[in-house]
């Protein structure tokens, strides 16, 4: 169910409770700034979530009160997985989805890496 991006940070989400360890996840990467795990329902071979270690709801929540060391080494991050998992040479999508009309499940910022197949366009150009 689509969650409300502008309600305060629940520390009780799932994302919250793998990054303090009491979920397990099948982890594909992590740092000072990142985890990075496979989806348990995957929507292509690959599909990664990439989340924030900081408690941020959604995008907008992140852009407007992460410093930018915190930006900067998300970004990275993400950047990091796409190349461990060699998806730089094929090519991958990234999608965040914010808020109910993006369809945002987890009040916990993710972002989503999909890989190992053709996509189809999603907006004309």
């Amino acid at each position: 169910m689509p969650i409300d991006p502008k309600l305060p940070y629940d520390a009780n989400n799932i994302f919250a409770k793998i990054l303090r360890g009491e979920l397990p996840c099948s982890k594909v990467y992590e740092d000072e700034h990142a985890l990075a795990f496979n989806d348990i329902r995957p929507q292509a071979p690959v599909h990664v979530l990439v989340i924030p270690k900081g408690a941020y709801v959604s995008w907008d929540d992140f852009t407007a009160k992460a410093d930018d060391g915190e930006i900067a080494g998300f970004m990275r991050a993400v950047g990091n997985v796409t190349r461990q998992l060699e998806l730089d040479g094929p090519g991958y999508r990234l999608m965040v989805n914010m808020g109910g009309a993006g369809h945002q499940e987890v009040p916990h910022l993710h972002v989503h890496i999909f890989g190992g197949r053709q996509f189809f366009q999603m907006i004309a150009d």
